[in-house]
């Protein structure tokens, strides 16, 4: 029987199956490890996205209730006020002619962000996506729901500083996300957490 075992390879001590059975283990708890730390990058990224649209939302709402047809106020002198804007175009004023294609643009990068969320092992590429996510969100909101129409709708500006086009929060998320990213890129790190030098 013994002289079986061994030329099918089967082990026949008490030492090899505790081995076997540890090195699975230990496959296993690695495993493990990996899900819940993934799991938690995930929930940054859904908390700050949240955040971001959550503020972005509520200044807006504040913003067309106070503010909107009505003149504009001043926060520091001359070179910082809000003032109620609508913008057709994309973040700053850009682009009024191209409303659809910007809404398309914005829901293709909600999409993609969502889809990169499953690999996403990396707490910094975790709060630049939901930078990302919660501003595309805020401005895509507006697209769909203010007028002049559906996917064509205006997005609410209000923080207009001296010299510089008038923005809102959700402009400021995606471009901290953006700056976020450029930094991560430059510094080799990934969004599953690795490093990679070229």
């Amino acid at each position: 029987m013994a002289e079986a075992e061994r030329i099918i390879g089967t082990p026949d001590t008490p030492d090899a199956d505790r081995e076997e059975r540890e090195r699975a283990g230990a496959e296993g708890t690695a495993a493990e490890a990996g899900r819940p730390r993934g799991k938690r990058r995930i929930a940054v990224l859904f908390t700050v996205a949240v955040f971001a649209y959550a503020l972005d939302l509520i200044s807006k709402m504040i913003v067309v209730a106070e503010l909107e047809h009505h003149e504009p106020i001043e926060i520091v002198g001359e070179w910082l006020r809000f003032e109620a804007i609508r913008n057709a175009g994309a973040a700053f004023g850009f682009g009024e002619a191209f409303t659809v294609i910007f809404t398309v643009i914005a829901a293709s990068v909600i999409v993609v962000i969502i889809r990169l969320a499953r690999k996403l092992y990396s707490l910094p590429w975790a709060i630049a996506l939901g930078l990302l996510l919660g501003g595309a969100l805020g401005n895509l909101t507006d697209r769909i729901f203010r007028s002049p129409g559906v996917f064509e709708g205006a997005v609410v500006d209000f923080i207009a500083p001296k010299g510089f086009a008038v923005f809102n929060l959700a402009d400021s998320a995606i471009v901290c996300g953006g700056i976020l990213i450029v930094l991560l890129s430059f510094r080799g790190l990934d969004p599953d957490g690795t490093v990679h030098k070229d």
